[in-house]
């Protein structure tokens, strides 16, 4: 396998920025804490996000990605995932260019379409509409960055001869991701040949999802390298197994319920489906429906099925060891700010992954 790269997920949660005295201290918190990451070993930084919910408030990611460029020198920065349903494509592909060249070529496009109908509902989108959305949206904006003039005639827009200024750093342009998780959303990004990013499922269904993205990758014939593969965990270290499971235990069980009512309570509420995911069913959301339940229910099933990495620096080690060997990835991207875990456990965490656990792969 290729050398493992590091990341970190920065999940921003909407109750932080509400419970605070303004945003700006927040954002000036969590652009601290990049500065960090940096200094002890990381090489990412990623944020994601969501609009009108209790689950991100990083509402505009290029903007606040271009804050933590300029005060970091060599992680490399993205979003996953830019919702691109949400975004002009000519805009996000012109945002995107100039945090490229304001961060010196340091851009990552992480890209999905988004799951929450209730997002949708609230802008006027329609939910159902999404992925052919979303398709069209890189259609234009790979041909921003490639040809620097788009003329494009779509269900969704129509552009006559915008003018793409500017074109990115990076040549041919930054590294395009792909966040997935239904069969056709793998077969899109094999098809497209960008590199694959996972963050929900367990074990035993990301190994195979992997697998499948591999394999249909293989079987349109791309030339070249494999793209990268992504993972995200949730993870806690401290010196000691017993210290650092005392310390996540209680903020576990909430990190995927942290501040629902802020949605639920609302007139539009999740929309037609208490779980946000409209009139949509199929066998992946319902069992990512299992997932969110058993993790709401108990700390072991978090452990027991890879969601959650606990323990010393030692132990978070092999974990990562063992699950890159059973699912293959190569990049692992961690998500340290775990409900309402203080900042200082954070930054310890942070620390002796930065210190220990990246050069045990190094």
């Amino acid at each position: 396998m290729d050398r493992l790269e590091f990341g970190v997920w920065d999940q921003m949660q909407t109750y932080e920025v509400m419970q605070a005295a303004t945003a700006a201290e927040v954002y000036e918190k969590h652009i601290r804490q990049a500065q960090l990451m940096e200094r002890v070993g990381f090489g990412y930084y990623w944020t994601l996000e969501h609009q009108g919910s209790y689950v991100g408030a990083i509402t505009s990611p290029q903007m606040f990605l271009t804050a933590v460029a300029r005060h970091t020198e060599a992680l490399r920065l993205g979003t996953m995932i830019w919702q691109l349903p949400f975004h002009h494509p000519i805009r996000l592909a012109q945002d995107v260019a100039m945090l490229d060249h304001l961060s010196g070529g340091r851009a990552e496009f992480g890209t999905g379409i988004g799951v929450h109908e209730h997002e949708f509902m609230r802008w006027g989108l329609d939910f159902y509409s999404r992925q052919e959305m979303g398709e069209e949206a890189l259609d234009i904006i790979e041909m921003a960055w490639r040809d620097g003039t788009v003329t494009y005639e779509g269900k969704y827009w129509q552009i006559d001869e915008a003018l793409i200024e500017p074109a990115p750093l990076q040549k041919p342009h930054p590294p395009i991701w792909a966040a997935v998780h239904s069969p056709r959303a793998i077969d899109f990004a094999a098809k497209r040949g960008y590199h694959m990013a996972q963050n929900i499922d367990t074990d035993e269904s990301m190994a195979q999802k992997f697998s499948e993205w591999r394999e249909a990758w293989k079987g349109y014939g791309h030339e070249g390298p494999m793209p990268r593969q992504f993972l995200m965990r949730v993870v806690h270290v401290a010196e000691t197994d017993e210290q650092a499971h005392e310390q996540a235990r209680q903020y576990l069980l909430e990190a995927n319920t942290l501040g629902r009512e802020i949605v639920s309570s609302s007139r539009i509420g999740f929309g037609s489906n208490p779980r946000g995911m409209g009139h949509e069913d199929s066998e992946d959301i319902r069992e990512r429906g299992r997932i969110f339940r058993e993790c709401a229910r108990s700390y072991e099933f978090w452990l027991d099925n890879g969601l959650a990495l606990v323990g010393s620096p030692e132990s978070v080690a092999r974990q990562i060891a063992e699950g890159r060997e059973k699912i293959g990835y190569d990049h692992f991207a961690g998500k340290f700010h775990i409900g309402r875990m203080p900042h200082d456990l954070v930054e310890s965490s942070l620390t002796l992954f930065g210190q220990e656990v990246i050069p045990a792969f190094g």
